[in-house]
C-alpha cells in the first residue's frame, strides 16, 4: 500500500509539472506569436496605411524638389560626371574629327550648351513629379516601402516618364534656343559635314538626345536622394519621414 501511495504521488507530482511547463511554453509562444501581429489599421511595421503612403509621398517630394534644386543650378549637370551631357555615340566620329583637326572649342561649346539646356529645363521638373505622386495608391506605397534602395524612383520613372518627356522637351526646345546650343549643334555637324573626308552625313536629333539624358540625369539624382533618405537619418527631414524610414 505505501509502495502503490508512492508511485500515486509521484504521478501526481509528475503531471502537475507538466501542465505548470505546457503552460509557461504556451505562454511564451502566445507573447511571441502576439509581437509579429499587425496593430489594428496597420501593416507588419506597425505603421497605419496612411502613414505610409504620407511618409512616401513626402520623400519622394522632398527627393524630386532636392534634385530639381540641384540640377536647375550652374554646372548642375555640366560638373556631374555621373550624368553630363556629352556628344552622342554616333556623333563621337564627328567629336574625334573636329578635334583632331584643331575645332576642339567649337565642340566644348557645344558640349556646353548641352548641359546648359538641361540645367535649365530641370527647373520646371519638380512641378511634374510632385502632380505625378499625388496618385500613388495604398498598394504602390507598401511594395515601395517593401523594395529596393530606389523602389521609389522606379515608381516614379515607370509613372511619368512618358507625360514628363512630353512636358519636359519644349522645355528643352527653348532652353537649347536659349543656350545657343542649336547654333553650335548646326555648326558642328555642317563642319562635318562639308569635310572632304565626309562620306556619311550626320543627322541628330539635338532636342530628343538631350530630353532623354535630362531626364535619365533627373531621375539618377532622385534616385540619389532616394538612398539617403533611407539610409541616412539626417537627411529624414521631417517627423514623418524619420517615422516611416527610421522603422
Amino acid at each position: 500500500m505505501k509502495k502503490l501511495l508512492l508511485a500515486l504521488t509521484v504521478l501526481f507530482g509528475l503531471n502537475a509539472q507538466a501542465q505548470k511547463d505546457t503552460t509557461k511554453l504556451g505562454s511564451k509562444l502566445l507573447k511571441k506569436a502576439t509581437a509579429v501581429l499587425p496593430k489594428s489599421g496597420s501593416g507588419t511595421t506597425g505603421l497605419s496605411t496612411e502613414e505610409i503612403v504620407s511618409g512616401l509621398k513626402e520623400a519622394l517630394s522632398v527627393g524630386a524638389k532636392n534634385s530639381a534644386t540641384k540640377l536647375s543650378s550652374l554646372d548642375g549637370f555640366f560638373a556631374n560626371a555621373a550624368i553630363k551631357v556629352l556628344m552622342p555615340p554616333e556623333a563621337k566620329k564627328v567629336e574625334s574629327t573636329l578635334r583632331a583637326a584643331g575645332m576642339g572649342d567649337l565642340v566644348d561649346k557645344a558640349i556646353l550648351s548641352m548641359n546648359r539646356a538641361a540645367e535649365e529645363a530641370s527647373k520646371s521638373a519638380a512641378p511634374i513629379f510632385v502632380d505625378a505622386i499625388k496618385t500613388m495608391s495604398i498598394q504602390d506605397a507598401l511594395g515601395i516601402l517593401k523594395g529596393a534602395d530606389t523602389a521609389a524612383t522606379s515608381y516614379l520613372k515607370g509613372k511619368t516618364t512618358p507625360a514628363l518627356t512630353a512636358a519636359f522637351k519644349p522645355v528643352i526646345d527653348a532652353a537649347l534656343q536659349k543656350t545657343d546650343a542649336t547654333k553650335y549643334w548646326k555648326t558642328v555637324f555642317d563642319t562635318y559635314n562639308k569635310l572632304p573626308t565626309t562620306f556619311k552625313k550626320v543627322n541628330s536629333d539635338l532636342s530628343g538626345y538631350v530630353t532623354e539624358k535630362a531626364l535619365y540625369g533627373m531621375f539618377f539624382q532622385v534616385s540619389e536622394e532616394e538612398k539617403k533618405i533611407r539610409k541616412d537619418p539626417a537627411a529624414r527631414v521631417s517627423d514623418i519621414l524619420k517615422k516611416v524610414f527610421g522603422s
